[in-house]
Formats: C-alpha cells, structure tokens, sequence
C-alpha cells in the first residue's frame, strides 16, 4: 500500500499584477486627496540692510517705544508710550491713530512699535498691546491696518 506522493512544485508562482493594481490606486488616492496647508504666521519681516546695500531710509518714522511695567501678580501697573504715560489700550491705540494716521496716505506702512515689557508682566497685557497698535475694526466691519512693524525688546529678568 505503498503511494506515490505527487511531488510539489519547487517554486510556487505569485501573480503581482493585483497587488501592483492595488498599490497605484492607492497612490492615485493619497494624490487626489492631498490638501495645500496654508503656512501659519506669515509674518512680514524685512531685515535691515548690509552695509554694503546703501543706507538706511529717511522716511521712515522714529520707533514708537511703548513701555509696560508689571505688578507684584502679573498684571500690568503702567502703559507708556514715548515716555509719556498712556491710561489704557484704547487711550494707545487713538495716540497711535493721531501719529500715524489710517487712510490712503498714512503712515502705518512707515511706522515702528518696540514693546519693551516686563519679564513678569502677564501675556494678555501684550496681546492687548499688540492689538491696540496693529489695527482697529470699525462699526460697519471694515478693518483699518495701523502699525504692521513691531518688535520686543529682550526680556530682563528682575535683579
């Protein structure tokens, strides 16, 4: 009772025409659905000129300095701007409309806003700082850009 086994083939043969079928489509599929990303924090920064560039611009205006000072609990306890003390954001942000304008014609491409804060001083006072120069929004909607250059000093830590 002795049977001949049926000997197996010494190499089994894999179609991978399927799997090729399957791998472009799926590529076709992650093409067809790819998505741009809009780049987050487009600043408009220009860094200033080489020495060998030319010299620096006239009609540009003097940096606006606006100083905030922070209490013992992080809130602010002083808002100046020049020198020259400010009593809220509202009362900057008209200072700001006075020297720089809003309209065709004004400054606000010109001017310059360096927040000098202090290294205590809590973050929703320099964002609300930020917000007073950078722009305003009117009644009707409409946005008026103000100051679109503004700079920080180095933060100090208190001695």
């Amino acid at each position: 009772m002795t049977r001949e086994r049926e000997a197996l083939p010494d190499k089994i043969a894999i179609d991978m025409t399927p799997m090729i079928d399957v791998v472009f489509q799926l590529i076709t599929f992650f093409m067809l659905t790819l998505k741009d990303v809009s780049v987050e924090g487009d600043f408009d920064i220009k860094m200033p000129l080489g020495p060998s560039q030319g010299a620096v611009q006239d009609d540009l205006l003097p940096p606006i300095r606006v100083k905030m000072t922070a209490a013992a609990d992080g809130s602010r306890a002083g808002l100046s701007m020049n020198g020259q003390p400010v009593g809220d954001f509202d009362e900057l942000r008209r200072r700001i409309v006075d020297l720089v304008g809003t309209g065709p014609g004004s400054n606000a491409d010109k001017a310059e806003v360096e927040l000098d804060c202090d290294y205590d001083l809590a973050y929703d006072n320099v964002v609300g700082a930020i917000t007073a120069v950078s722009g305003m929004v009117q009644p009707d909607g409409t946005i008026v850009e103000l100051v679109k250059k503004i700079k920080f000093t180095p933060p100090k830590k208190p001695q």
